[in-house]
């Protein structure tokens, strides 16, 4: 070999290293980003489920009051079986789109079953002043506000991913990598993006 050809030769080989260790480069950014997102919402899927485990216990302070408004209570019992089924979809894969539309419309059917119960609540003058029902209403509260900020730390983490994954020269690879467009959590109905005022 002539050293024109070793020196051609060594050339491929550094470029070949550098793509490799550029290529190397994206994917761990994106496997960061991934990470962070994922764990940005395990601290949705916390917060939800403790707000999950207050609701039976709502529910059952209330129904020692309001005997005659049976559907109700039934309606937020539904509501809440439906968003934990939705969130243990969502927390399989978290991002899916399919996955955390559902979980947004159940989350907001949740809400609205949640507000129909304390404003049917508001008739109950005993109920209002139960000092259970003052506390567990207190606690969804702080709950729901935790859900909040939650939420938002994992929009924004899902929009660094996928600003990432779509900028140059990482859209060059992360189809190939496996990293997918990704679902932020979202409320569609605006009326829904408050949160729930729950005053006894």
């Amino acid at each position: 070999m002539t050293s024109s050809v070793l020196i051609l030769l060594a050339v491929l080989v550094g470029i070949a290293f550098i793509a490799v260790l550029w290529a190397t480069g994206i994917y761990n950014q994106l496997v960061t980003l991934k990470n962070r997102y994922q764990n940005a919402f395990s601290q949705i899927e916390v917060q939800l489920k403790r707000r999950y485990d207050l609701i039976p216990n709502l529910v059952e302070t209330a129904k020692g009051y309001m005997a005659h408004e049976r559907g109700t209570l039934e309606a937020v019992i539904a509501a809440r079986n439906q968003a934990a089924s939705g969130l243990q979809r969502a927390a399989a894969n978290p991002g899916d789109p399919a996955a955390m539309k559902a979980l947004s419309s159940a989350e907001q059917g949740l809400s609205g079953a949640l507000g129909r119960l304390f404003a049917v609540a508001e008739a109950y003058p005993d109920l209002k002043a139960n000092q259970n029902m003052l506390q567990l209403s207190e606690e969804i509260t702080s709950t729901e506000n935790k859900v909040a900020f939650s939420r938002q730390a994992y929009n924004d983490a899902v929009l660094e991913y996928n600003t990432a994954r779509e900028s140059f020269p990482a859209n060059l690879f992360a189809g190939a990598f496996g990293f997918g467009p990704q679902q932020s959590f979202v409320l569609e109905d605006p009326t829904e993006r408050a949160v729930p005022q729950v005053q006894f």
